[in-house]
């Protein structure tokens, strides 16, 4: 509790403020006094109460989606404080109101220690202490998980210890947040505490979530130490996932409660209601009559509540005791907070992007997500801050931290863990508490009703603060099932400008993106844009032309343009490409390996008609379409070579896609759209594959490859090998002779995507929504894992990182990443896209690109850059 501010406002609503508690993650907490509406009036002594105020802080108070939440776990405070029966709070309960634009809540004051504060001061809690807070917090689970909701919001910070019984002060996770950020680009970065088993797996938190985290805190409250936070930090998740707890240190009476609250499995978790029953048969507040806390936080809450007594009687903050020490932090608690200047603020990479928060939770997005909000709502970055140092109580045991807002048991109005500071405040800029045993398990607890980000909880175990304009790439970072890491850049290409055409990487350097307009380029490095070419309009195709060219191909020409400032250095017409043929028509680009880019085109000629026969008439002469494979050189800027190919659909040039190349040849596969009906009659439903000379453009073969219809995924390999979908399976042949090498069965209705090869290994995806790796020499699966996204017409496309070692699924509505060797799930990244009512919806499925230490995932206009391994 410190002194008002000089920015500090001195009145919110009807309130006077009387000093400044504390920073919150989400908030500004202060001491007021005055009559809420409805209240009784002043005390008997004349004095008004001491109530709390909670006021939005500014930068995160701009955000829609901040407001909503802000304003709706308010509400849920009030509706359980309402004495159970879901009737309008009375007089004792949380009010919620706005000062201009600044949301705020009030609550009465209850002098209290956190639980967090508590053991700092005296250690562990007594066996019967811990039975009372178990049971009053699994009472208050109870009627949350009544209406359908999962809390969320338990955590050493938020549950308080009153002298009449525990209290909660956070009825949601942004209420529960360690940390709260308005971040660039529009998004609401929150952190709070504990994972779950079924989070580290990537599924959604149900109430059984709560209850593990219960009796993560029990164990806590009971011991001083987290149950499964010893050992390294980046097996933090695979011991809560796998590893039982260590309960030796709690008493022999709570083991067995504490143990049925920790089940790995969720369906193995008792409900609420047994815990409170079998914690406490007659209640939390039958126990709490005659006392609970030990006398030294007794006397501590009592020294807590003179001091506010005095300031609201006197309108002064009574000095501290001369000796008042900083708290210390105890065995298995997290270290007080240093001032910045002597900690660098770390950047919270382990935090999940809050999107639209007032909806409800969507199906699809079951594992942590990563929502943006609109970017006009971007508030200003906040500067992270810890509590102010707290009064200590003579004679008790120094006061670990200022009042808190709290209401009857087992609630209090909605407040947050300490975090950052309002921007308006820029004295105070602490830092965040380093990674502890009680602050081990990091990670949003999502699927409060209202909250649409899923359910996946994450686990952070470094941060790093990587400002956007560094020129070195910020370094990967371990992040678990289901929170991706935090995007080393976000590129929004201008609302001005039509949504892209392609997208490429030009030699791990340069983002290139084409429109109807133009090419842009955006540093890889920063996400900002260079250059602008608007003579690359509507190209489709983007590669490397060599160190400084960058090659684009367009509808009538093919252009190099300067990798410096996009001004073009050569032309090429496709006009001029043929020799007599000035009305040559370029389909598109069929693949590129290295400096070559093969294409088709078509042209049409004159075919005159024979001399008559005596006594005949001259028949009539006749167009048709010639049509050829080209190969050339983008460096040399030449043509290596075109040869004849049948005319596709159109008639006009067939549509090709590479399917392999070799050292010897390339392969393609004609697009089934450009088929003619003679083709389709004499492949007999099979797709015909056809391979070409990589010298000297010879057709060396043409055939069908076992039963592959000509819409059947299929790739192929340098060896030769040809790996295709077949019904619902997928098979290897042998090429050119198309004998079958090994068949992997799939899944029933589910056929199998454009599979990847990467080393050995052969990565799959199918139309069931699940990815995998198949061993190449023999067809044995590894492992097969669902994306868990909502089902669609198209298998994920899969993208592996440069590594070899992560594996990224895209599909229409998420980009879910994944250990390539193993299959383990490690995060999910999902973008809503606009959030103003009236904006377009989007609907463009995800691309991924990978880098170098990079994926660039594209979600229509928008771009961001994650670190992969």
């Amino acid at each position: 509790m410190e002194a008002l501010r000089q920015d500090d406002p001195r009145r919110i609503g009807p309130y006077a403020l009387l000093a400044r508690l504390r920073e919150t993650a989400s908030a500004v907490q202060y001491l007021a006094h005055g009559t809420p509406p409805g209240g009784s009036g002043p005390a008997a002594n004349g004095t008004e109460p001491a109530v709390v105020i909670t006021a939005a802080r500014p930068e995160l108070a701009v955000l829609p989606a901040f407001r909503r939440r802000f304003q709706a776990e308010a509400r849920t405070a009030a509706l359980l404080a309402a004495d159970g029966n879901g009737e309008r709070p009375g007089p004792g309960s949380p009010v919620d109101g706005t000062d201009g634009e600044l949301p705020w809540t009030a609550a009465p004051y209850v002098p209290a220690l956190t639980l967090a504060d508590a053991i700092e001061v005296s250690g562990p809690l007594p066996e019967q202490a811990v039975r009372i807070l178990g049971a009053g917090l699994a009472e208050t689970l109870s009627r949350v998980h009544a209406t359908g909701a999962v809390l969320q919001g338990l955590a050493p910070r938020t549950v308080l210890l009153a002298e009449d019984g525990p209290r909660l002060t956070a009825f949601g996770p942004l209420g529960a947040a360690a940390a709260a950020e308005a971040r660039p680009g529009g998004q609401l970065s929150v952190r709070l505490g504990y994972l779950t088993p079924e989070q580290v797996e990537g599924e959604e938190p149900g109430p059984a979530s709560d209850l593990f985290v219960l009796g993560l805190l029990l164990a806590y409250a009971a011991t001083g130490t987290t149950p499964l936070a010893d050992g390294p930090a980046a097996e933090g998740a695979e011991r809560i996932a796998r590893t039982d707890p260590e309960l030796g240190a709690v008493p022999e009476e709570l083991r067995g409660p504490i143990a049925r609250c920790l089940a790995k499995d969720p369906a193995d978790r008792p409900d609420a209601g047994a815990v409170a029953s079998e914690l406490a048969p007659q209640g939390s507040a039958d126990l709490t009559k005659d006392g609970w806390l030990p006398e030294r936080l007794a006397a501590a809450v009592r020294q807590q509540s003179l001091r506010v007594r005095e300031l609201s009687a006197t309108g002064h903050l009574p000095e501290s005791p001369a000796a008042e020490p900083t708290p210390q932090a105890a065995p298995g608690s997290a270290p007080a907070s240093a001032p910045a200047a002597e900690s660098p603020v770390a950047a919270d990479t382990g935090t999940t992007q809050l999107g639209n928060i007032a909806r409800r939770v969507p199906t699809t997005d079951r594992a942590t997500t990563q929502l943006s909000v609109p970017q006009e709502l971007t508030g200003a970055p906040a500067s992270p801050a810890s509590p102010s140092p707290a009064p200590a109580a003579a004679p008790a045991p120094p006061l670990p931290a200022a009042p808190v807002p709290s209401a009857p048991l087992p609630l209090a109005a909605p407040t947050a863990s300490p975090a950052s500071p309002a921007s308006a405040v820029p004295s105070a800029s602490p830092a965040r508490p380093g990674l502890d045993r009680r602050g081990l398990f990091i990670g949003l607890a999502a699927g409060v009703a209202g909250l649409a980000v899923g359910g996946g909880g994450a686990f952070a175990l470094a941060s790093d603060d990587g400002a956007t304009d560094d020129p070195k790439p910020a370094p990967s970072r371990a992040v678990v099932a289901g929170l991706p890491p935090r995007p080393r850049w976000v590129y929004r290409h201008p609302a001005a400008e039509p949504s892209p055409l392609a997208a490429a990487l030009w030699n791990d350097r340069l983002l290139v993106l084409t429109d109807e307009n133009g090419a842009t380029a955006v540093d890889l490095r920063t996400g900002r844009r260079l250059w602008a070419s608007p003579e690359a309009a509507e190209g489709h195709t983007v590669l490397p032309a060599g160190k400084d060219l960058c090659f684009v191909a367009a509808p009538g020409e093919f252009l190099w343009l300067s990798a410096k400032d996009g001004k073009v250095v050569h032309r090429e017409a496709h006009a001029e490409r043929v020799p007599g043929a000035p009305d040559l028509a370029v389909a598109g680009v069929v693949g590129a390996s290295g400096p070559v880019v093969w294409f088709t085109g078509s042209h049409k000629v004159t075919v005159k008609a024979p001399p008559p026969k005596k006594g005949k008439k001259r028949g009539k002469d006749r167009q048709v379409v010639n049509s050829y494979l080209f190969a050339h050189d983008v460096v040399r800027r030449a043509e290596l070579w075109r040869t004849p190919v049948p005319t596709g659909r159109g008639p006009a040039a067939p549509a090709y896609r590479v399917i392999a190349v070799r050292e010897n040849d390339v392969v393609v596969r004609q697009t089934p759209a450009t088929l003619t009906p003679a083709d389709v009659g004499a492949a007999k439903g099979k797709a015909i594959f056809r391979s070409f000379d990589r010298k000297t453009g010879k057709q060396l073969w043409a055939r069908a490859i076992g039963a592959v219809a000509p819409a059947g995924a299929a790739t192929g390999d340098e060896q030769g090998l040809l790996y295709a979908a077949v019904g619902d399976g997928l098979q290897a042949f042998e090429t050119p002779t198309g004998k079958p090498k090994w068949t992997l069965n799939g899944t029933s209705g589910a056929p199998y995507g454009t599979p990847v090869v990467s080393g050995t290994l052969l990565h799959t995806s199918n139309l069931g929504q699940e990815v995998g790796a198949v061993e190449r020499a023999t067809g044995r699966l590894r492992w097969r894992r669902s994306t868990e996204a909502v089902p669609s017409s198209a298998a994920p496309a899969v993208t592996v990182s440069t590594t070899g070692r992560t594996l990224l699924a895209s599909d229409v509505s998420q980009v879910t990443a994944f250990a390539a060797q193993d299959g383990r799930r490690l995060w999910k990244f999902q973008d809503i896209g606009a959030q103003e009512p009236d904006g377009p919806t989007i609907t463009a499925p995800y691309r991924v690109l990978a880098t170098d230490g990079t994926a660039i995932v594209q979600r229509d206009r928008v771009f961001y850059a994650f670190p992969v391994a």
